[in-house]
């Protein structure tokens, strides 16, 4: 008995010692700058971009990809019965000026896509709406919108899929020319350099999303080929827009071809013609190392971030909080910058994806900046949602990514929400982390993970702090370089809710930090500090 008690004391000392977290705060190393605009999201509201800050509103997805300017109206592709749709308005263009001109009132920049696909939607008459897979012309189908019963969703009954449609049923055939007047009217009304062009949306899947119009997977050479065709329209008309692409969706989209991944599927994932045909390349640098060979022979830039999607593939972009998804959410951030993090799930390698992109970049087409413009880790209604979010962004700042945005704008006051004003509005006076990254190491960051940056405005040393577990966590924050010039204010995120902690001694930085939290640290430097920050 006396030895069981022993061990049982023993037990008990470890589990205390590992609630102990030391943090070690270096301003002096890993100093760069880190961009805003990695905390943009998707179809904000100007009422949520004001109470966010944030700086970027991107307009994406599949919709977009038919977005027919000319009629205000867009395809919904394989997410609604392949049914084109006309907005309320018959304004052309009313629908991107008014989400244009929402993000520019509450200060952010815009995102728009700009179709390269070869079709737009088109609309019947008075603006009703037209189905590529009509029941009466294609026969009786798997499914169908129970508000338009003739709109089928291209398989038939027997689970085959139809393949003999004609795509002008509900679209029509356009070329740059086309979006190139569209461009023209953007910057007739918004100004030059105003906006992010986007060259359109997740290619390697055109022969599943847009099956009606592209059933055939797209090659490398026919997607750089549209790519080198947009942004050159684009361009023509505006010389200060930034261009973006390829906007790929995930893991297979960066190292094979729509083409391929089509092949793949259909020849047990084996003997890729299209990459064979370009001499084994993976897809995504193929695509940069054309446009560095294209800006080589005629001394123009035409794209000018290299972005990706990204989602987890492990079932994380979901509602699920169950106790091991939410241990999974916890790792699986790793996959965004860790060399040694082997993806868990059917990729089964070392993602690394933001020094990925930026070794991409330095081979291919150096001077490229990087973005990842569709992202998201599920729980947008819990507290593990709200940490994994928390640490996303702080990723971002740290592994040095210029653009990020959400998928989409997490509903208002939800705890995701809550993790984004941590970064930007923390105090409901637009309040920020800081804009300088400096080194914080944190022993496990699947259990708690940090972030620190100084702000420039003050030159104060802000430290994010992250509780990932669902048990509390003392933490002591050891701080290099850093002059405090008074106590650490202390916010906090902790179940759904942001409040203003009493403040932590500077001399003493140890505080508690609660299950599942977000906490962070702001410490104002000293006078002598200050001006030596500003005068830099």
């Amino acid at each position: 008995m006396r030895k069981m008690i022993i061990v049982a004391a023993a037990l008990i000392a470890i589990g205390a010692h590992a609630q102990n977290v030391t943090i070690a705060v270096d301003a002096a190393a890993d100093r760069h700058p880190i961009s805003a605009d990695v905390y943009g999201v998707a179809f904000a509201t100007r009422a949520h971009l004001a109470e966010l800050h944030v700086p970027l509103n991107r307009s994406g997805g599949n919709a977009e990809t038919r977005y027919n300017w000319q009629l205000n109206a867009s395809n919904r592709a394989a997410d609604w019965f392949f049914e084109s749709i006309g907005e309320p308005s018959a304004l052309a263009g009313e629908h991107i000026d008014t989400f244009i001109g929402d993000t520019k009132a509450a200060g952010a920049k815009s995102m728009i896509t700009v179709p390269i696909i070869g079709w737009v939607a088109k609309l019947g008459p008075n603006r009703t709406k037209l189905a590529a897979f009509s029941v009466a012309k294609y026969g009786a189908q798997q499914w169908t919108d129970p508000y338009m019963p003739d709109a089928g969703n291209g398989v038939l009954a027997n689970g085959t899929r139809i393949t003999n449609n004609d795509p002008h049923d509900a679209n029509e055939p356009v070329d740059e020319n086309f979006q190139r007047g569209w461009v023209q009217q953007l910057t007739t009304k918004w100004g030059s350099g105003g906006n992010i062009y986007l060259l359109d949306n997740e290619h390697s899947l055109w022969q599943e999303t847009h099956r009606d119009v592209h059933p055939t997977g797209a090659t490398m050479s026919e997607v750089f080929t549209k790519m080198q065709a947009h942004a050159s329209a684009i361009k023509s008309v505006d010389r200060n827009a930034l261009v973006a692409g390829p906007e790929e969706w995930g893991w297979s989209g960066y190292i094979l071809s729509g083409f391929d991944q089509q092949w793949g599927a259909s020849h047990g994932w084996t003997g890729y013609p299209d990459r064979a045909a370009h001499d084994g390349t993976d897809y995504a640098p193929w695509l940069l190392a054309q446009f560095r060979a294209h800006e080589q022979a005629t001394g123009q830039r035409l794209l000018d971030i290299f972005t990706l999607h990204y989602y987890p593939q492990g079932g994380e972009f979901s509602d699920d909080t169950s106790s091991s998804m939410q241990l999974r959410r916890n790792r699986s951030t790793r996959s965004l910058w860790d060399p040694n993090y082997k993806d868990e799930t059917w990729i089964d390698e070392k993602v690394q994806l933001i020094p990925r992109m930026k070794s991409w970049v330095a081979t291919n087409y150096t001077g490229t900046k990087i973005g990842i413009t569709e992202y998201n880790w599920g729980a947008e209604s819990h507290m593990n949602g709200a940490t994994t979010q928390a640490d996303i962004l702080g990723i971002f700042g740290r592994e040095g990514l210029d653009y990020a945005t959400r998928w989409t704008t997490p509903v208002t006051g939800s705890p995701v929400f809550n993790a984004f004003r941590m970064y930007r509005n923390y105090d409901g006076a637009k309040s920020s982390f800081g804009d300088v990254n400096v080194r914080a190491t944190a022993p496990n960051a699947d259990d708690v993970s940090s972030f620190a940056a100084i702000r420039s405005s003050d030159a104060a040393l802000t430290i994010m702090l992250i509780a990932k577990t669902t048990a509390a966590r003392t933490v002591t924050v050891d701080l290099a370089h850093f002059s405090p010039g008074g106590a650490a204010q202390r916010w906090q995120l902790a179940s759904n809710a942001i409040t203003r902690a009493a403040d932590v001694p500077s001399s003493a930085l140890t505080l508690t930090l609660p299950a599942q939290s977000v906490t962070l640290l702001v410490i104002p430097a000293a006078t002598g500090s200050r001006r030596r920050t500003a005068g830099r």
